[in-house]
């Protein structure tokens, strides 16, 4: 796990103060890898790349990147392969290994399959590597690990996080695409970002630069092939084994691993098997909020750390630490994204980096699985279509009005959000349906100065991605709602995971995103994972053996939400008007500051509306504000840059 950067001239011509714009780049990532830091150069210094390490597999310094291969070829590399073991033994034949490292493992899969060395790759990894011809990057399936670039001018400019980028940038400004996107979903669903200019290279993709030219192509998609040929108790027996086999994976480490515990299934699970595997896995962390009723679940993190015998680590977090914490998080986050849990989980991430370097959660069992009660809030709508319609027959379900009822009690804090949801469009076209119930902007209707932001076509993108029949079968309800949360919302949330732990310098593992696993998923016939409206019914009953009854039927998971419509009314009050009741922020693009204070008072308790306004006039004051700063930085760093700088460092 680390930091990658670097540039590339695409005129091939010497980059004007390059070393000390890598040790910018290096600067600015530091917390990435507090353990390491190299850069590299090309010999007509018009290409150089810069990392900073967090030492976990192979501890010396023959891990030491940007690692040059016996071939010549340079990789920056961000990550974990997983199979790196078998990798090594395959290709033995034809490369000589230096180092036990991962790293080297994707230099000598490169050199054996070229570009397509990426389907080799078990893990989470973005990487860039010069092989004196092309720059040729990658990025996990999933978007575990980031990669942002950017063309400036005639230079192609990459990192692992924006906020290296932000210095070359000509100036500092609002994507209103993406930020249309933030207002609706609280996440851009393309490759723009929040900062024009600046795009992610989207999850399963390459990118190549050469002769100039700029390319990105999918490697990598998932596919909803349903197997029709066997029942439910191959699939979950099948389910277990995969997960089993991708937690012992995750153990790979040079160093001692923990687990996140939530008190929810995912987390329980994965921290469950891995006590199995491991002795020395003990450690588990958990945050709480202990100061207003509804929002502690420590309760259920102690009961699944006393069934697997961990070592639970807490921390109670209060209002004192938002204000104290919130500034530094959308920092690290570059830019708004996601809900607040973001906030807790850069907490629990601190506590966790006092104890452990690595540490495993169960992020993606939602998406995979089936476990948002938004679910079943659209398909009982669609049940009770059909049950009118009398259609029940024609393929298009794969649970009856009947068979579903006895499982609608998981909606009972739920119900505001079905009326309202209901007040309009009801039995409407499936796709119009479900962004309905994803669609955040309706919260922000005065807020926003629409007009002056603009039709972005954001339903239109909703649409394409919803209604990929590439994918997902026209009849697959669930799977068209679980596959476009796996597609956008998916790497929102691991955009969170992976900057809330780095921040600390700790690594986040997923297990449950493991490529063999998900494309197993997606052969799951829907009324198997979504038996009578079970959410996570083949998770449930694959994990039945081993997790504790008051966790596996738990209907009361909230998802780390935050006190923070009852702080605002208290002990954030001054923080919020210090940040929403001045003139700065009603001068700021598309906002309508006057309207942001006459409803700030009207948000209901798990509204995003607050959080996400704070986001966004921290986003401002951490970036836009501050423009002139990072150039400035960028400057100095070139100026200090000197003729005889070496080749390699």
């Amino acid at each position: 796990m680390c930091g990658i950067a670097g540039l590339h001239s695409l005129r091939q011509e010497p980059i004007p103060g390059l070393p000390g714009a890598l040790g910018l780049m290096n600067e600015l990532l530091a917390h990435r890898g507090p353990d390491d830091q190299g850069v590299w150069q090309s010999e007509d210094r018009a290409t150089g790349l810069a990392h900073r390490r967090l030492t976990i597999i192979d501890l010396s310094d023959t891990g030491h990147q940007p690692m040059v291969g016996e071939d010549g070829n340079v990789l920056t590399y961000n990550g974990e392969i997983y199979n790196y073991l078998e990798l090594r033994e395959a290709l033995g034949d034809s490369w000589r290994f230096r180092s036990t490292s991962d790293t080297e493992t994707i230099l000598a899969a490169y050199a054996r399959y070229g570009a397509s060395c990426v389907d080799h790759l078990r893990g989470m990894f973005a990487f860039a590597l010069w092989d004196g011809a092309r720059l040729f990057c990658a990025r996990d399936r999933f978007g575990i690990k980031p990669f942002y670039y950017a063309v400036v001018g005639d230079t192609f400019i990459f990192a692992s996080e924006v906020k290296a980028l932000v210095p070359f940038l000509e100036s500092v400004d609002t994507d209103p695409e993406a930020f249309a996107e933030y207002l609706t979903f609280q996440y851009p669903i393309g490759e723009h970002t929040l900062f024009k200019g600046v795009q992610q290279l989207m999850p399963g993709h390459c990118l190549s630069v050469e002769r100039g030219e700029v390319r990105v192509h999918p490697y990598w998609d998932v596919d909803y092939k349903i197997d029709w040929d066997h029942g439910h108790d191959y699939f979950q027996k099948r389910l277990r084994e995969l997960i089993e086999d991708s937690v012992e994976l995750h153990l790979r480490s040079d160093v001692p691993v923990g687990s996140y515990l939530s008190g929810g299934i995912d987390s329980s699970l994965v921290a469950t098997l891995a006590r199995g595997y491991s002795d020395g896995n003990r450690l588990a962390f958990h945050g709480k909020f202990t100061d207003h009723p509804g929002y502690d679940e420590s309760g259920y993190a102690e009961t699944a750390a006393a069934a697997c015998d961990s070592d639970l680590k807490q921390l109670e977090i209060t209002a004192d630490d938002f204000v104290e914490h919130i500034g530094n998080v959308i920092y690290q986050l570059d830019y708004p994204v996601a809900g607040p849990g973001s906030f807790p989980q850069y907490m629990v991430s601190g506590l966790a980096s006092k104890h452990v370097k690595v540490v495993l959660g169960g992020q993606g069992g939602d998406e995979i699985f089936g476990g948002y009660a938004r679910y079943l809030i659209a398909y009982f709508e669609q049940c009770i279509k059909a049950a009118v319609d009398g259609t029940y027959k024609d393929g298009n379900f794969v649970v009856t009005a009947e068979s579903i009822i006895p499982n609608l009690g998981v909606l009972r804090e739920y119900k505001p959000l079905i009326r309202k949801f209901w007040q309009e469009g009801l039995f409407d076209d499936l796709d119009s349906r479900y962004f309905r119930l994803i669609n955040r902007s309706t919260q922000l209707h005065d807020e926003i100065e629409w007009d002056e932001l603009g039709d972005h076509g954001v339903f239109e993108r909703f649409q394409a991605i919803f209604n990929n029949r590439n994918n997902v079968r026209k009849e697959a309800y669930f799977d068209s709602m679980t596959h476009f949360d796996f597609k956008c919302l998916l790497p929102a949330l691991l955009h969170v995971e992976d900057r809330v732990s780095m921040a600390h310098g700790l690594e986040s593992r997923v297990p449950l995103l493991d490529h063999p696993l998900i494309e197993f998923m997606a052969t799951v016939p829907a009324d198997v994972k979504f038996k009578d409206g079970r959410m996570k019914h083949l998770l449930k009953s694959a994990s039945a053996d081993v997790l504790p009854d008051s966790i596996l039927n738990r209907r009361d998971k909230m998802g780390f939400p935050v006190p923070l419509k009852e702080w605002s009314e208290g002990d954030l009050a001054p923080f919020v008007d210090d940040m929403l009741r001045t003139d700065k922020f009603r001068n700021r693009p598309f906002i309508n500051g006057l309207a942001v204070e006459r409803g700030l008072t009207s948000a209901s308790r798990f509204s995003r509306k607050l959080w996400g306004l704070l986001s966004i006039e921290l986003w401002y004051q951490a970036f836009h504000d501050r423009a002139h700063e990072y150039r400035a930085r960028l400057e100095r760093a070139r100026d200090a840059s000197h003729p005889g700088a070496p080749a390699q460092g």
